[in-house]
Formats: C-alpha cells, structure tokens, sequence
C-alpha cells in the first residue's frame, strides 16, 4: 500500500559563494532511498511553475538555481516534494528571493606573476557561468609579514590585474583580497587566504 511520506523540512532559498541555492532536510522517517523534485517560480509569472531539469528525481537535498533563473532582478521562490516508489509527499515552498539583492560573495584566488621589478596580481572568483558579466571587482591588500601596517588597493575590476612597483619592496611581502559588489548597498565577502612571496631576496 502507500506509504505516508512526510514532506521536507526546513526548505530555504539561500545565496553562498556566488549561487542560490535551495535547500532542505529530509522529512521526519524518510526512508533512506527517498528522492526529490523541485520547481520554481517568478514573481512576475505567479502560479507558473517551472521545472528544474537537473533537479528531478534527486537523491541530495539541494538544488542549484543559479543558472535556471530568467532574471537576476526579479523574486523567485522555488518549491520541494519528496518521491518514493510511487508515493509523494506535499510539496513544501521557500520564501521569495532574487539574486541581485540577494546574493552571498566568496572571496577570490589570487595569482601571481612576479618580474624584476613589478608583481601583477589577478583574481579569478568561482562564479556560475550565467553571472560572469556582472560587474564584480575587488580589493586587494599587500603588507609585510609580522606587520599591521597594510596597503589597501580598492575597486578593481575582476578582469583588471593590479600592478605594483616592487623595487622599494625587499623581504616577505604577503597578499589578500575580497571581492565586492554593489546592489542595493555595499557587499564583500571575507578576505581571501594570504598568499606570500619574498621580493628582492639577494641570495
């Protein structure tokens, strides 16, 4: 006979590190080989509930709807059901958000190239395909090692690399960054993980 499949918990819109993301808990006594099916819909095409073809059937509890979205402006929500054999549980709805003003940051990897009397210095940000054309940039900071003291360089474009003039610079000199990006205020997310090099090391 059919079983009574509750249905899952917890069912959250969330932004992290460039994506939005649904996610969700497996409802109470959920066997363990229980899939899901989510769909989603716009606020300007309410009751319109669209399909997530990479998020049909699934055995994880999330689902990215990143590059689904029509567009970075306007509410989504999305909506979740649990499947099993042939039962179903109630789908479940998230709140409404969208990604423009949503959107959570992940600090950027920085590269270095370094020559006789310069570093160039890159940052790459792991970003979803569909939102590479929005205008991210990023601060970087450089500092010596052991000292408080730090030099901000602020605003770039992600697809500007910074140089610096390092004849003056003699010792380990270490890099950081963030990436920033503005919606309806101000964002950046953590600074990323130092990277250092010795510059002018006479040896």
């Amino acid at each position: 006979g059919h079983v009574q499949l509750l249905p899952p918990q917890n069912v959250t819109l969330l932004s992290k590190d460039f994506a939005m993301i649904l996610t969700w808990a497996p409802g109470e006594g959920s066997p363990p080989d229980v899939t899901y099916t989510v769909r989603y819909e716009s606020q300007d095409r309410l009751d319109k509930w669209m399909k997530v073809p990479d998020c049909k059937n699934i055995p994880r509890p999330f689902c990215n709807l990143t590059c689904v979205l029509p567009n970075l402006y306007v509410k989504v929500r999305a909506r979740v059901k649990a499947l099993w054999g042939r039962s179903q549980s109630p789908w479940v709805k998230s709140q409404f958000k969208d990604y423009y003003s949503h959107v959570e940051l992940a600090p950027p990897t920085l590269s270095l190239s370094i020559r006789d009397d310069s570093i160039h210095v890159r940052a790459s940000f792991p970003l979803p395909t569909c939102v590479e054309n929005l205008t991210w940039k990023y601060d970087l900071t450089l500092w010596e090692a052991g000292s408080e003291h730090k030099k901000k360089y602020e605003g770039y474009f992600r697809k500007e690399t910074v140089t610096i003039n390092t004849t003056a610079l003699r010792g380990n000199y270490c890099f950081s960054a963030r990436a920033l990006y503005e919606s309806i205020s101000l964002k950046h997310s953590e600074f990323s993980q130092p990277v250092c090099v010795l510059l002018n090391h006479k040896g």
